[in-house]
């Protein structure tokens, strides 16, 4: 099968020229269960095979995955010689353990599971917290287990995914330990630019994971949003605003079908005209917000917080704020309720918690006393009570326990 060609960009310092799309493997397996072989339907099987053909029709050589992604890895081993790709360039992820044999285990689960004798990228999967990246770097640790493999030819380049604070992204990156790095960043979330930058300075090759779904749910639009971001779709406005950065070499295409390509393809079609299109919308989605919460607002909310390991119950406030934000002003209701049920049952993933313990196990005076270096320490009870009521009563659990 012949395939188009995508723009690509050089992958860091792996020196891979890596395509602007990327196939994530997160969408379109059966289950989040690692189910057995024989569970794998027929159907499932060939919705998984249509999917990754036309992905690779399309020029999106690049397919990426992960060990705890349910059934993803069994049924890509099964589908990757149905769709063969010369250009193909496969990554996993497998999260890092204090015990570097049962990280070396899951690496070889991997590697069966997928049916191949090597993976050009292996991302350390979620060094979310310190004690993560220690576990990973420290003598004897994961990454040790990792560069063997480099020398048995079985891994091609290293890097981690994280959903971790930026200050300890930039700390992972430091160390100069990583080829490329796998995290979050779009329109409705850019604190992780700090990140970002470092990851440049380091040549590293990064890739921005799930822009369509973390970066609002974007698959499923409000009208609210959609008009303010017409004549684009949100998906595409999105594509458009992370691609425009030379400093980003990929993003992510969760598709769940064959037709989820498609938006994204429209948004590389108009790669070159970027600036022009999205900069009258970045303004329009600002000035929306500022009509809605105010300049006051907008300007200081985030000051004067504290962390959530410091907050009574550990409410999240600089999450939960930031939700409250994203629901009043643009009507991003599905995403802040599955993102405010995640609070506080997604671990180290989704940590700290929701408003649920005001007025539960935590009183309004517990919270004013850690609220004294805000500006809007009298609203803010308030502010979390209103977010409760809108976007609680959803218990959401991740999808992925590791």
């Amino acid at each position: 099968m012949a395939s188009s060609a995508l723009p690509t960009r050089r992958f860091g310092r792996t020196g891979i020229a890596m395509p602007v799309l990327s196939l994530g493997g997160m969408r379109f397996q059966q289950s989040w269960t690692d189910l057995a072989a024989e569970a794998i339907t027929g159907e499932s099987q060939r919705l998984l095979g249509d999917t990754l053909s036309r992905a690779v029709e399309a020029g999106l050589h690049h397919v990426e995955t992960a060990r705890h992604y349910g059934s993803s890895e069994r049924q890509l081993g099964w589908a990757l010689p149905e769709s063969p790709d010369a250009s193909r360039i496969l990554q996993t992820k497998v999260p890092p353990q204090a015990d570097p044999e049962a990280f070396e285990a899951e690496l070889e689960i991997s590697l069966e599971r997928l049916q191949v004798q090597r993976v050009d990228l292996l991302a350390i999967h979620g060094i979310n917290r310190h004690d993560h990246l220690e576990q990973t770097i420290r003598s004897g640790g994961c990454l040790d287990v990792v560069r063997r493999w480099q020398e048995q030819g079985r891994i091609g380049h290293v890097g981690f995914s994280t959903h971790g604070e930026p200050e300890l992204i930039v700390d992972a990156i430091e160390t100069d330990c990583f080829d490329y790095v796998n995290l979050h960043w779009y329109f409705i979330r850019q604190d992780n630019e700090p990140a970002i930058a470092a990851a440049h300075r380091h040549d590293m090759g990064v890739f921005i994971i799930s822009p369509t779904d973390k970066g609002g749910h974007l698959h499923t639009p409000g009208p609210r949003l959609r008009a303010l971001t017409s004549p684009l779709h949100p998906i595409v406005f999105n594509d458009l605003f992370c691609l425009r950065d030379p400093r980003v070499h990929t993003i992510s295409v969760g598709a769940s079908s064959p037709d989820d390509l498609r938006l994204h393809l429209d948004a590389v079609a108009l790669l070159n005209q970027a600036d022009a299109l999205i900069t009258p919308i970045e303004h329009r989605l600002h000035q929306a917000a500022r009509e809605v919460l105010g300049d006051a607002w907008m300007d200081s909310w985030q000051q004067g917080l504290p962390p959530w390991q410091d907050t009574p119950g550990e409410l999240n406030l600089p999450l939960l704020l930031w939700l409250h934000n994203l629901v009043e002003a643009w009507d991003l209701e599905g995403f802040v309720k599955a993102r405010y049920g995640l609070l506080g049952r997604g671990g180290h993933w989704f940590p700290g918690s929701n408003a649920d313990p005001l007025d539960a196990t935590v009183t309004e005076t517990d919270l004013m006393a850690v609220l004294q270096d805000s500006p809007w320490r009298e609203q803010i009870p308030g502010i979390l009570r209103r977010l409760r009521d809108r976007a609680g009563g959803e218990r959401q659990e991740r999808l992925s326990s590791a």
